[in-house]
């Protein structure tokens, strides 16, 4: 099921409570008072006001006490508009009902469930309909080594093996080499991707491209820079919905880093 808005509103929530915290803290270390600027000419004058409302024209040789009361005055309205935000959230938060129409599938029957229609397909009928969706990989040369995956399907590489079935160990929807088409200086060409990847908690589409031979300098040239290029010009972005693992001759796919991939940005 994707992540319910309540929930989302929680987290938000919570984030602001926990960032107000570390705020105020900050704000504590700062100097007391507030600052005032007056703009005469040319000229950008700092006043600090004091407790009593008087002014104090502050010196060029206060730059830092300058900057500590500017950088209080933006913390404090950060701090003021986080405060009215959380206002809202409560509310909002106390009147959100439990669930909403798109959830009330979910909640019937094993005996109903095999029956009715969701208005909004669940998961597992999204990602089914996703990954039993035709396509046409890239084809594989003859005399290339045979690499098989848990799937049953076949790979260029073992590391593409250990990617592809910890993406399927892990539940992830992926579709390997499937075709990809984006613009290119104003035409359309095709490529692609090692793992097409569907994100099923955001109903998503993400890239994955495993860079296996990047202590060859042509190859990290066309793979790396000039294909990360073009997914960058067609909206497809690096650390966004682009994600890339690496290996060497003498340093081999770091596992952790893709399982660290699979929970912080797959599922």
């Amino acid at each position: 099921m994707k992540k319910r808005i309540k929930d989302s509103l929680i987290e938000r929530y919570e984030m602001i409570s926990q960032t107000i915290e570390k705020l105020e803290e900050r704000i504590r270390l700062l100097p007391d008072g507030k600052i005032k600027i007056r703009h005469v000419g040319n000229g950008v004058y700092y006043y600090q006001v004091n407790e009593d409302s008087t002014e104090t024209l502050l010196k060029d040789s206060d730059k830092r006490h300058i900057e500590d009361l500017l950088q209080k005055n933006y913390l404090e309205r950060v701090v003021k508009a986080f405060r009215q935000e959380l206002t809202v959230l409560n509310r909002t938060i106390k009147q959100y009902p439990e669930t909403v129409a798109e959830e009330v599938y979910y909640h019937l029957s094993d005996s109903r469930k095999d029956i009715v229609k969701p208005i909004v397909p669940t998961d597992e009928q999204f990602a089914k309909r996703w990954q039993e969706k035709p396509f046409t990989p890239k084809k594989i040369e003859e005399g290339t080594p045979v690499f098989l995956t848990m799937k049953g399907e076949r790979v260029r590489s073992k590391s593409e093996v250990i990617i592809a079935d910890h993406l399927f160990l892990n539940g992830i929807p992926y579709k390997y080499e499937c075709p990809l088409n984006i613009k290119k200086y104003g035409k359309t060409i095709t490529i692609h991707p090692d793992f097409t990847i569907l994100k099923i908690s955001e109903r998503r589409i993400l890239y994955l491209e495993h860079c296996g031979k990047m202590d060859d300098p042509q190859y990290t040239e066309s793979k790396v820079v000039k294909r990360t290029n073009d997914y960058n010009q067609a909206g497809i972005v690096l650390g966004d919905s682009l994600f890339l693992t690496f290996e060497s001759s003498s340093t081999p796919l770091d596992v952790r880093t893709l399982d660290n991939l699979i929970s912080r940005h797959f599922k």
